[in-house]
């Protein structure tokens, strides 16, 4: 790829509308606060094409800056992200989030599907974990993750994707590849 062609891409797509990329992410809008955000990352708000997140103390602008942050990726893997997640972006049309229908309790929700990124150098971790820990043969791994139904998140989880229709990814299994609980390693990261 070319400097000018990555330069119109990372233009094209830095001016994503924040919501969407926050929705994409599986952040929720305060009630009481338009403007701020609940994410995994602390509370966000955007302001336009700004955004901050006060329990970091971190701003930036675009799209860009902001799957940066959220994925903790690289400027190459969230333009990688981004181009993933809205395909058919058109400034002048704001982009349509998937949703998925999901049942909590007695309510029923529309949520955006959400998979994590994928990091190719965790997977190590998962392989581990997956030969080591659950004891399953090779034979049966390596082609899953050739086919990219088993990856590594950013965490170092062990990600199964649950197809659909068509091979179509309707949601995902996540396993944490440590003897530490997710709760407990959330805990020590906050």
């Amino acid at each position: 790829m070319s400097f000018s062609s990555l330069r119109e891409r990372a233009d094209r797509l830095r001016d994503l509308p924040l919501e969407a990329v926050l929705l994409r992410w599986g952040a929720t809008q305060d009630r009481a606060d338009k403007a701020k955000w609940h994410t995994r990352r602390g509370v966000i708000s955007v302001t336009g094409a700004q955004f901050m997140n006060w329990h970091l103390s971190f701003g930036g602008g675009g799209a860009i800056d902001l799957a940066m942050h959220l994925g903790g990726l690289r400027f190459l893997d969230a333009l990688e992200w981004l181009s993933e997640n809205f395909t058919a972006y058109d400034p002048s049309d704001p982009p349509q989030v998937p949703l998925l229908r999901v049942r909590l309790g007695r309510n029923t929700q529309l949520r955006p599907l959400l998979l994590p990124f994928r990091h190719e150098e965790k997977l190590p971790a998962v392989r581990r974990y997956l030969y080591d820990r659950r004891r399953l043969p090779a034979h049966l791994v390596e082609p899953l993750i050739a086919g990219g139904s088993v990856y590594a998140d950013w965490m170092g989880n062990a990600v199964f994707l649950l197809l659909g229709k068509e091979d179509t990814p309707v949601g995902a299994e996540i396993r944490g590849t440590t003897s530490c609980s997710w709760d407990e390693e959330m805990e020590n990261r906050g």
